[in-house]
């Protein structure tokens, strides 16, 4: 049997104000067509189907449109809810979607599988959807569940529990922060409480293939568990990192080989440093007109008006930082002692220009300009 995971698709997502859903539209048309070329039996989507509880509208006939391509392509589709989705505006149609297609969002469903057959006998399914611990430990009185580290382990019990009793094989699709994985900060919530809710990795044994969502680049926890990533950038800090799904093969044994196909990536991300003049005029930076940039420019003070002059030449650049490459010490003097010490108004200002602008005082020219300004105020304030 062929399995693709994949998960985090975040329909709906904007990037810096864009929206991504033309991109994302055309990179799962493109998963699509993997799972065509690779007559992939089975598409594991574990979590974060969406990016919002309440997606706009335009989100749903994208979802709709997708999942009925992918089973169209022949495969049978199981998506599980991640903490991003609302797991009620999910499953709601769940029953009334083509037979092919499971969405489990209900906590009530942990350790009853989806079944599939191939010619070596049926593979069961659990999907696991995001389990909030003070939502769900209704669900199991009787059960501490103070962590998800706790909830996982229980929902992970029930499986291990129904597939002793089945037999088999099995995959689980879950979406949680497993440990020894790194996030990309600023891109995937955080769904820990210091280091409680960190799911051990011994917490999923059992199973041939464990589907893996919530962090947006592809991991390798064991040969067995993993992480497929995103199937768009959608920050700056994933600049780089690839974008694909994992395809798992099990034979009648269990697993027998897992691996990566790349998904296309429609606009490149790319990180620009130097100075504003450089990243405006120096050839150096040609060819980034077409990327997503993120623009640093490391001149010692703010120019004026950086993001309209940089998207002059870079028209998709989506963020620009102030970055001054290096800054003057202030000799362990504050602002305060600074104003204190000032003998005029004129060293007041300086003072206050050293404090804002990363230690650098006024230049000669503007010394002379705020003279001029302090002059001007003292003669009208003479004559009034």
């Amino acid at each position: 049997m062929r399995i693709l995971h994949t998960s985090d698709w975040h329909i709906g997502r904007s990037f810096h104000g864009h929206s991504t859903l033309d991109a994302l539209s055309g990179v799962l048309d493109a998963l699509v067509a993997q799972v065509a070329e690779h007559e992939v039996d089975l598409v594991v989507v574990a979590g974060d189907v969406f990016d919002s509880a309440t997606p706009a509208a335009a989100c749903y006939p994208l979802l709709s449109r997708t999942l009925g391509a992918l089973a169209d392509a022949g495969a049978r589709v199981v998506v599980t809810s991640g903490n991003h989705d609302s797991a009620a505006r999910l499953g709601f149609q769940s029953a009334l979607l083509r037979s092919e297609i499971s969405v489990v969002t209900d906590p009530l469903s942990v350790g009853v599988p989806v079944t599939v057959y191939d010619e070596h006998g049926p593979v069961h399914v659990y999907g696991i959807p995001y389990l909030e611990p003070a939502i769900v430990r209704h669900a199991w009185e009787g059960v501490e569940l103070r962590s998800q580290a706790q909830t996982m382990q229980h929902a992970l019990d029930l499986v291990r529990a129904d597939l002793a009793e089945r037999g088999g094989r099995s995959v689980v699709a879950a979406h949680c922060f497993a440990a020894g994985v790194e996030s990309t900060p600023g891109v995937e919530r955080e769904i820990r409480q210091g280091g409680l809710d960190v799911v051990p990795l011994p917490a999923f044994d059992g199973p041939d293939y464990v589907a893996l969502g919530h962090i947006h680049g592809r991991q390798q926890l064991s040969d067995r568990v993993r992480y497929a990533g995103a199937p768009l950038h959608y920050s700056f800090g994933e600049a780089g990192k690839p974008r694909g799904s994992w395809l798992v093969e099990l034979d009648a044994e269990g697993l027998s080989s897992v691996s990566w196909i790349d998904l296309p990536v429609p606009r490149p991300l790319v990180t620009l440093r130097g100075p504003l003049d450089d990243l405006l005029t120096d050839p150096a930076f040609d060819g980034h007109d077409e990327h997503w940039v993120r623009a640093e420019y490391t001149d010692s003070t703010p120019q004026p008006d950086p993001m309209r002059r940089l998207q002059a030449r870079f028209p998709w650049c989506a963020t620009v930082v102030h970055a001054p490459a290096a800054t003057r010490p202030e000799e362990g003097i504050g602002y305060a002692q600074r104003v204190r010490a000032a003998r005029d108004d004129a060293e007041v200002i300086d003072a206050f220009l050293v404090h804002v602008r990363e230690g650098e005082g006024a230049s000669e020219a503007e010394r002379e300009l705020i003279r001029e300004v302090l002059d001007a105020r003292a003669l009208s304030e003479a004559r009034s």
